[in-house]
């Protein structure tokens, strides 16, 4: 019997890739215009200058040694324990929050959800920022609504070096079309619409690990 077809990703899967990017793209915006490199492969490379290399110098050819083959030389690449390490983000490092289009929303706009993340420590460290590590989260009270990760797929991850002082936000952001979302419902077209009338909801957000420290009221009329 055939297998069922792959589901193609939604619209919203797309958009938290798009956030990746965009947000290591900021990143990278951020870090030249304080004159700070960003290192998303190369660690080592830091507002100080270049890696650290060997001083070492090649000695005279000893003699007895055939004209044609050379002397010997040092390596002149760090060793680890000459190379600088960028530490991974913690808690007390970074502070992320959660950031809305608006306060109200009528009855025909959908809210447009963001994530603004800074590193308020006084040193570089590095966090994933990829779609695995990205949470949107829509509740009303204690009853959670929407969550951008029940019909995610396709997660992937990607670690950046957020240099110290360094305050982004996404640019593309994701949009809650105001249904009750959960991992049985993905494909189908008439969940649950979320009331209006003046209801208030609250957003939540997470990034590389850390959750904003508070939620974003919003107003759906």
């Amino acid at each position: 019997m055939p297998g069922k077809p792959a589901r193609r990703p939604t619209p919203a899967v797309y958009r938290r890739r798009r956030l990746a990017v965009l947000l290591v793209l900021l990143l990278v915006i951020a870090a030249i215009g304080a004159g700070v490199w960003l290192a998303v492969a190369q660690p080592w490379n830091t507002a100080s200058g270049p890696a650290p290399t060997s001083t070492t110098t090649a000695g005279p050819t000893p003699s007895g040694t055939s004209s044609g083959s050379p002397a010997p030389t040092d390596s002149t690449e760090p060793t680890p324990s000459e190379t600088p390490q960028i530490i991974a983000c913690t808690a007390k490092d970074v502070e992320v929050t959660a950031v809305t289009d608006a306060d109200t929303y009528g009855a025909d706009d959908l809210p447009q959800l963001s994530i603004a993340l800074a590193n308020i420590s006084d040193q570089d460290c590095t966090i994933n920022v990829g779609s695995s590590t990205q949470k949107f989260t829509i509740s009303s009270g204690s009853d959670v609504w929407w969550r951008s990760t029940d019909c995610q797929t396709d997660p992937s991850d990607m670690i950046v070096t957020l240099p110290a002082g360094t305050d982004v936000s996404s640019v593309t952001p994701v949009v809650w079309d105001r249904t009750r979302s959960s991992v049985d419902t993905c494909d189908q077209k008439n969940r649950a619409r979320a009331p209006g009338g003046g209801a208030s909801y609250h957003l939540a957000v997470e990034i590389g690990g850390f959750e904003s420290a508070m939620t974003k009221q919003i107003i759906l009329r």
